[in-house]
């Protein structure tokens, strides 16, 4: 496997697509049409970024599945990228469609810092999701994010002033903003495939617990489960939270407490072999996590 190289700063991306030294060293709004590598990116080539990326694909260069059904998303797709993640070519890239809009902004988080949006950033989780979980966005909803994307590199290409560095926080702020909602409709449009998601999570899960597993290993991380489903950890919390109103770890730790009160009621296990069984390397791990969800403690409980 090859070295990681790291990206950590907008310079550097401008250095390897061989483009002049950007105009603001923090931000920038690179053509996807036009701005590509002189020579193809190597397959194996890992990347880890230490900048924030939003992309806007077009059509032609994105293909996405949601559970076991694909979609046809000819309007674009916005993918999300932020710092510290690690990236790599999975096929060589597709020409875009010169008649669609495709576009890259960069920005490294030392813009934002002491902003609002610094501390808002953090809620945006769509940035730990992975592509194939893009944003498929509708003409009027890509006209949106096209408008402030526009509107910031018109000012990173003006003058700076004192006002530079408001104006295109301000409008880098709106286009998270407006992503935010989209994704919120995103989930409301993708019922049936989302509800395929649950039930395979369930599926999942119940299996889990019923396997020698959960002894050998303790309780399933989010990120196992959603790796299981083919997710990243941040989408399937999202999407549980949207369907039942619990994320995956409430789903986890609901799945553990019902197997424990079946064996509390069930059993003449010790609640220390019981913890045992559950996968828990402390009884008093178990105890008090049984105590924080159920109101009593394991021993009360069984009476």
């Amino acid at each position: 496997m090859s070295e990681a190289i790291t990206i950590g700063s907008v310079a550097q991306i401008h250095g390897m697509l061989g483009k002049a030294a950007p105009v603001h060293p923090l931000i920038t709004v690179l053509d996807n049409h036009r701005d590509r590598p002189a020579e193809p990116l190597t397959l194996d080539l890992r990347i880890i970024s230490q900048l924030y990326a939003v992309s806007l694909k077009n059509g032609s260069e994105c293909a996405i599945s949601y559970g076991r059904r694909s979609y046809d998303f000819q309007a674009g797709s916005l993918v999300f990228l932020a710092p510290g993640q690690l990236f790599t070519p999975v096929a060589e890239p597709l020409e875009p469609r010169a008649d669609e809009p495709s576009w890259t902004l960069v920005f490294h988080p030392d813009l934002i810092r002491g902003s609002s949006l610094a501390t808002r950033i953090h809620s945006y989780r769509f940035f730990g999701y992975e592509a194939r979980e893009a944003l498929h966005v509708c003409e009027q909803e890509r006209r949106i994010v096209c408008e402030l994307a526009d509107n910031i590199e018109a000012e990173c290409r003006r003058a700076a002033d004192e006002h530079a560095r408001e104006l295109i926080v301000g409008n880098l702020g709106l286009l998270l903003g407006y992503c935010q909602r989209f994704y919120t409709r995103q989930f409301d449009t993708r019922v049936a495939a989302h509800r395929d998601i649950v039930t395979r999570f369930d599926a999942l899960l119940r299996d889990y617990l019923d396997s020698e597993q959960l002894t050998r290993e303790g309780m399933p991380s989010v990120g196992y489960c959603a790796a299981q489903l083919g997710l990243s950890a941040n989408y399937l919390s999202d999407l549980l939270r949207k369907e039942t109103g619990r994320s995956a770890r409430q789903h986890i730790h609901a799945g553990v407490l019902e197997r424990a009160k079946d064996l509390l009621l069930g059993s003449e296990q010790t609640v220390a072999e019981i913890a045992y069984a559950l996968g828990f390397a402390y009884p008093q791990h178990f105890s008090k996590l049984f105590k924080s969800k159920v109101g009593v403690a394991p021993t009360e409980f069984r009476g």
